[in-house]
C-alpha cells in the first residue's frame, strides 16, 4: 500500500471516527487534516496558510452580513406580522393554522435564511397557538420543523453563498433566483400533506378569505419583505455584489427593527450582535479548517477516486442521481449543514456535472435540500432538537409525527433532481443564465 492510500485512510478514517465520537465538527475536520499532512510528511506551516487563504475571500464576507441581517430581523418583531400575512393568505383552508405555519416559514425564510431561527422564532408562537386551537402538539411541531427548511432555499441564504464559494465560479445572484421555485415546491408539497392529515383528523378551518384583510396585513409586512427585494434585485440587476447587498441589508434591517417595527432597543441590538459573534466564530473556523481538508482531498485525488467508485456501481444516470442524493442524506444524519457543503461539494460536484449531466446550480439546490432534510433527522438533526425543545415533546414522538412530511420532502427532492427547470427557469429568465451541463 503506497503512502497516498495510507494518508487517505488516515484522513477519512480519523474524520468519521471523530464525528461518531461527537467531536465538534470543526475540530474533526482540522485534526484529521493535520494527521493526513503528517502522514504525507508535509510542512505543517501549510495548515495556517491554507486556513487563512480559506477565509480570505471577499464573497465570503456576505456570510456574516446575511447571518447578522437574519438575527436582527428575526429579533425585531416581524414574526407576528408575517404570521398575520400568512393567515390572511391561507388561514381559511382546512387545517388553516398548519397552512399558515408553512406559508409564514416561506416568508420568514426569505429574511432569516436559517431553519433553526425559523423554528425557534415562529415555533414559539405558532405551536402553542395551534395546540390551543385543537391541533395535536406533535403534528404542530412536525409542521413547524419541516416548513422551516424552506428558508434554506429562499434567498438570501448564507448556505447558498458557502456553496457558491466552495463550488467556484457560480453566480450568487443566479443561485439566489434558483431557490424560489424549489422553496415554493417544498411549501406546496408540505401543504398538501398537511391538508390530507387535517381532513383526516378534522382539524379546524380559519376565517374566510378577505381581500381587505390581506391588503392590510401586506402593508404591515412590506418593510420586512422589502429586505429580500433589496438583496435579490440588487444582486441580479448588477447594482451591487452579494457582499455589498448583504452589508446594505444589515443597515436596512437595523433601521426597520429599531425605528419602524420597534421590536428592538439599542440594548437589544448589542445582545443580537453578541449572539451573531458566537455563530460567526463557528462558521468561519469551519470554513478555515475545511480549506485544509479540501486541499488534502485534492492532493490525494479523492474526488477522482470517488467518481470512479460510484460509476463502477452503475452507469445508469437515474441511479447515479439517486445515489448522490442518498450519500447526502446519510451525511445529513451525522453532520451539520455547513460542513456537508464544504466537504462534499468538492467530491460530488464533478460527478454530478460530468457523469450525471447536472447543472452546478441545480446540484446546489439538491445539496441544500438534502442538508435541510438532514437537519430533521437523528442523531444530529439540530432543527429536530430545537423543535422538540420548543414544544417540550420527546424526540421520538416528534420523529414519528414527522414521517409523513419526510415523504413530502423526498417527493420535492426527486422533482428537483430530475426536472432541471424547477431550479433553472428563474435564473435563465431573469439573469440570462446559460445552464452548464456535463
Amino acid at each position: 500500500m503506497d503512502i497516498q492510500s495510507i494518508a487517505a485512510i488516515v484522513l477519512l478514517g480519523s474524520f468519521f471516527l471523530m464525528v461518531f465520537l461527537r467531536f465538534p465538527i470543526a475540530y474533526a475536520v482540522g485534526l484529521s487534516s493535520v494527521l493526513c499532512l503528517v502522514t504525507l510528511g508535509q510542512n505543517l506551516n501549510d495548515v495556517c496558510r491554507l486556513m487563512v487563504k480559506g477565509i480570505s475571500s471577499f464573497s465570503l464576507m456576505a456570510v456574516p452580513f446575511f447571518i447578522t441581517m437574519g438575527v436582527l430581523m428575526g429579533s425585531g418583531g416581524i414574526s407576528e406580522k408575517l404570521i398575520a400575512l400568512a393567515n390572511a393568505c391561507v388561514g381559511w383552508m382546512r387545517g388553516g393554522l398548519a397552512q399558515v405555519n408553512i406559508v409564514a416559514s416561506y416568508f420568514f425564510g426569505g429574511i432569516s435564511g436559517s431553519a433553526a431561527a425559523d423554528t425557534a422564532s415562529l415555533g414559539s408562537i405558532l405551536i402553542p397557538m395551534m395546540v390551543d386551537e385543537g391541533y395535536d402538539a406533535d403534528f404542530s411541531t412536525a409542521v413547524t420543523i419541516t416548513s422551516s427548511c424552506e428558508g434554506l432555499l429562499v434567498p438570501p441564504s448564507h448556505n447558498m453563498v458557502i456553496y457558491a464559494t466552495t463550488a467556484g465560479g457560480i453566480s450568487v445572484g443566479s443561485l439566489f433566483l434558483a431557490g424560489y421555485l424549489p422553496g415554493a415546491l417544498l411549501a406546496v408539497s408540505l401543504m398538501i400533506g398537511s391538508y390530507i392529515i387535517s381532513v383526516k383528523r378534522h382539524y379546524p378551518k380559519g376565517e374566510r378569505f378577505s381581500i381587505k384583510n390581506f391588503a392590510r396585513q401586506f402593508v404591515k409586512s412590506v418593510w420586512a419583505l422589502a429586505a429580500v427585494i433589496i438583496v435579490v434585485v440588487g444582486v441580479v440587476a448588477g447594482v451591487f455584489t452579494a457582499t455589498e447587498s448583504a452589508a446594505i441589508a444589515v443597515i436596512y434591517s437595523l433601521i426597520v427593527s429599531v425605528f419602524i417595527y420597534k421590536g428592538l432597543t439599542w440594548k437589544g441590538v448589542w445582545k443580537v450582535l453578541d449572539d451573531c459573534v458566537g455563530t460567526l466564530a463557528i462558521v468561519l473556523i469551519l470554513i478555515a479548517t475545511s480549506a485544509v481538508f479540501g486541499n488534502c482531498l485534492t492532493i490525494l485525488h479523492i474526488p477522482d477516486l470517488a467518481a470512479k467508485a460510484i460509476v463502477s456501481l452503475t452507469t445508469n444516470r437515474v441511479a447515479l442521481i439517486m445515489l448522490l442524493n442518498l450519500i447526502l442524506l446519510v451525511l445529513g444524519c451525522i453532520m451539520d449543514m455547513a460542513p456537508i457543503i464544504l466537504i462534499a461539494t468538492p467530491i460530488l460536484l464533478p460527478i454530478a456535472t460530468t457523469v450525471c449531466g447536472l447543472d452546478p446550480i441545480q446540484f446546489g439546490i439538491m445539496v441544500v435540500l438534502n442538508c435541510g432534510i438532514g437537519l430533521l433527522t437523528p442523531p444530529v438533526g439540530a432543527v429536530l432538537f430545537i423543535g422538540s425543545a420548543v414544544a417540550k415533546l420527546p424526540i421520538e414522538k416528534v420523529v414519528k409525527a414527522t414521517l409523513p412530511f419526510y415523504l413530502c420532502m423526498l417527493i420535492a427532492l426527486i422533482l428537483v433532481s430530475f426536472i432541471p427547470d424547477i431550479s433553472l427557469i428563474f435564473p435563465k429568465i431573469f439573469a440570462g443564465y446559460v445552464p452548464v451541463l456535463g
